[in-house]
């Protein structure tokens, strides 16, 4: 039986074991949380963080395993790549990795090979920072992250109109500047200027083999403006409702990235903005499979498992792929979140909504539960995955969940 490493053992993450479990895999788990759920459903259990690479490392050489997979997280992302290179195994050049996961590289590199990108510099410290804001190259409007975090964790906006240095200002500044410091392994963080966009951003996920971009599914990303990090989104709807000529666009700059980047065999998450000119910004290009479930919405639209085709891709195994995504229906994930935090007193979703709408229920945190104001992925309190009528009540839903869901606090 051939063993599969599988990084992170999270609640969203499960479904990596099992998937490999029913595909005849004897499954490896690496996570350094000692009571994670995946460790309970895994063949095998080390308490290793999934972002020290010499000690993951060490346990696949002792497990002797044939694959490894780092599934929905960009930490681990990395780490799959070094085992891979070191043991001769399926995966991506780390050196291509770790420039999609570190947003300063990626930004740099996007920069060097003439894609649309914003203007962008890193710093290391706030006195940096403040003078780098300060120096004109940026426009009216940026946006503030960690270098190498995920899931939004840290990210914020910040206006430089006229008197934006004043002291009162700087306060806000000075906190957002250092909140996205927080965030960062590094301590370092990236300021770029704000990509306006014609329509929703764009979400979803795609497959390279061989470097070939072999399968893609874009969907609309949704935010909630009255969370307290507002640019983490909240649902991704499929199918995207940009015209097939821009999907064609942002295909075809996928594919010179990762000729570019000499990837291979790999799932993708993708955020990216398109400009009232058409004209494609790779926001981000995360080398794993995106989080919240998609891969899940992802079937359910269109019919094909990405998930386990890149566990067979990871093992060596044929994988059979569509020409293309063909999505029928109207699908999503929406993730349930609160604006505040509290103990959480009850969820209450539209008996209608229940009924007709969702298809896959993964709530979390229940009555009496501690639950903090929405500011990252790792701040929800559960995922559905829904189905729904047509795109107008899809978009409608997405946007206003207001009007069948409510989280109440005591």
């Amino acid at each position: 039986m051939k063993r599969i490493l599988l990084l992170g053992g999270s609640a969203q993450q499960v479904v990596a074991i099992k998937t490999a479990h029913k595909l005849g895999f004897e499954t490896i788990l690496c996570d350094y949380l000692p009571d994670n759920p995946g460790k309970e459903v895994a063949d095998h259990f080390f308490q290793v963080s999934t972002t020290d690479r010499e000690d993951v490392l060490a346990v696949a050489q002792n497990m002797a395993i044939d694959g490894v997979l780092a599934y929905a997280s960009d930490p681990a992302a990395p780490t799959a790549a070094f085992v891979a290179e070191k043991m001769g195994l399926n995966g991506n050049p780390l050196t291509s990795v770790e420039i999609l996961c570190n947003k300063d590289r990626f930004r740099r590199f996007l920069c060097e090979h003439n894609f649309h990108t914003p203007y962008a510099d890193s710093f290391d410290n706030l006195e940096e920072a403040l003078e780098g804001l300060a120096s004109g190259l940026y426009s009216d409007r940026v946006i503030v992250k960690p270098v190498d975090s995920s899931g939004s964790k840290g990210v914020a906006k910040i206006v430089l109109t006229e008197g934006w240095n004043s002291p009162s200002k700087l306060i806000d500044i000075k906190e957002k500047l250092m909140t996205a410091v927080s965030f960062s392994k590094r301590g370092r963080i990236i300021i770029e200027d704000y990509v306006d966009q014609s329509t929703y951003q764009v979400a979803g996920d795609g497959l390279s083999m061989d470097g070939e971009l072999v399968f893609s599914c874009f969907a609309n990303d949704h935010f909630n403006p009255h969370c307290k990090n507002p640019y983490v989104p909240i649902a991704a709807s499929f199918p995207s409702i940009l015209p097939e000529r821009v999907q064609v666009k942002i295909r075809s700059e996928v594919q010179r990235l990762l000729s570019l980047l000499n990837m291979g065999t790999t799932t993708y998450n993708f955020d990216i903005r398109i400009n009232d000119r058409e004209e494609v910004y790779l926001m981000e290009v995360a080398p794993r499979s995106g989080g919240n479930y998609i891969p899940q919405v992802i079937q359910y639209a269109t019919g094909f498992d990405m998930l386990e085709a890149v566990i067979l891709a990871t093992m060596g195994e044929p994988v059979s792929v569509p020409e293309q995504a063909v999505t029928k229906g109207f699908w999503s994930y929406f993730a349930i979140h609160s604006t505040k935090d509290g103990l959480l007193k009850k969820i209450v979703i539209d008996p209608t909504v229940e009924s007709q709408h969702i298809i896959e229920n993964h709530i979390i945190k229940f009555p009496g539960d501690e639950v903090t104001a929405f500011t990252g992925a790792n701040t929800t309190l559960g995922i559905l995955v829904m189905r729904f009528d047509s795109s107008e009540q899809m978009l409608r839903m997405m946007d206003d969940h207001s009007s069948w869901l409510e989280v109440c606090l005591e």
